[in-house]
């Protein structure tokens, strides 16, 4: 299972996906376990975010990235700076 990540995608690519009608999920310094249901889509306005998938070794994304979680992901969230996000649950 593998956590994708685009840098600074476009705009035209952002409103392909419709990411500005996505719901805003807002987070502050903290650390959590997670596992998705089913796949997230997200972009990050901004944060920045250490996600560790269980067994697997940690992925830094924030401010700027278009990122996607597998469903079925066991992980731990590490937040060092405020996120905030647009997301979407496939």
């Amino acid at each position: 299972m593998e956590i994708k990540i685009e840098h600074k995608p476009t705009q035209e690519r952002l409103n392909e996906l419709g990411v500005f009608k996505w719901d805003i999920w807002i987070k502050e310094v903290s650390k959590f376990p997670w596992i998705y249901d089913s796949q997230e889509t997200c972009y990050f306005l901004e944060g920045d975010v250490l996600v560790t998938p269980d067994g697997g070794l940690p992925v830094q994304m924030g401010k700027g990235n278009l990122v996607t979680f597998p469903a079925g992901m066991s992980c731990t969230w590490e937040i060092t700076s405020n996120v905030k996000k647009h997301y979407y649950f496939d």
